[in-house]
């Protein structure tokens, strides 16, 4: 039985990245440090290493709810510290009075640079403050060369990781029951419309599934996915917790509060 069937066939890229990092940390008894990850990175990254007994999965992303994270592989014998981590943290500094960035822009701008998008954590923003976490092994390139922000002019001025500030977002936990757990169903249940809009959605091209457009209503959602419906917000797939005796799911998620 292939491990790649109980995962989506587009993962099986990262599946095998992951597999690799285990093997690493296992065959040179040594922890292994990974880029950040996303949820749904994180959940297939637990579930490939199971209850492995020789090796331990650590995560950091500075705040307690980080939503993306590195994590180290390591034998038992390792403990990591957060400096182990090697996470950054920045805050933007920009004429607050004369302009605005939304999260959006400074996201564009930091994909601008050249940079894989798992280099970066968590872009954090409360009120006209803003904030982003970064791998520390690229801090002098984004130092030399993160001048601008749409038509702002930025400068970086590094954080201790205790002075991160709280975000805006609010997310509050809910459980759902859905008849399936393709993603039409899903959104139908979360955002409280037909299920025939939740496709209408998909097919417009307003949905994204773990940050990428998806088309297809019929994709299944798994544990630590994330939803992007316009206009509707976020939501975070916790758990699938079985079924009910109607025979429908049982979710936990996690929505953004509006």
């Amino acid at each position: 039985m292939s491990i790649y069937q109980h995962f989506r066939p587009e993962e099986k890229e990262f599946i095998d990245q992951a597999l690799n990092w285990i093997g690493q940390a296992r065959n040179q008894y040594a922890p292994k440090l990974t880029d950040f990850l996303d949820p749904r990175a994180q959940q297939i990254l637990r579930t490939l290493l199971g209850n492995d007994e020789e090796i331990s999965i650590y995560m950091f992303g500075v705040s307690m709810d980080a939503e993306r994270k590195r994590a180290i592989l390591c034998p038992a014998y390792f403990i990591p510290q957060k400096e182990d981590f090697q996470v950054s943290l920045f805050e933007l500094i920009y004429p607050k009075k004369f302009v605005s960035i939304d999260h959006r822009q400074v996201l564009g701008t930091l994909m601008s640079l050249g940079l894989k998008r798992e280099k970066f954590g968590d872009i954090i923003i409360s009120g006209d403050s803003i904030q982003f976490v970064a791998a520390t092994e690229i801090e002098d390139y984004l130092v030399a060369n993160l001048e601008k922000i749409g038509k702002a002019s930025i400068s970086l001025k590094k954080r201790n990781l205790g002075e991160i500030i709280e975000t805006d977002e609010q997310w509050d936990e809910q459980t759902i029951t859905v008849s399936s757990t393709r993603i039409d169903a899903m959104i139908s249940s979360v955002t409280n419309i037909s299920r025939q809009k939740a496709q209408a959605l998909i097919a417009s091209g307003k949905v994204k599934l773990n940050f990428k457009q998806t088309d297809s209503s019929s994709d299944e959602c798994l544990e630590g996915d994330i939803l992007s419906v316009r206009g509707f917000g976020r939501c975070k797939i916790l758990s699938i917790d079985g079924k009910t005796k109607k025979d429908k799911w049982k979710v936990t998620v996690g929505r953004m509060k509006s």
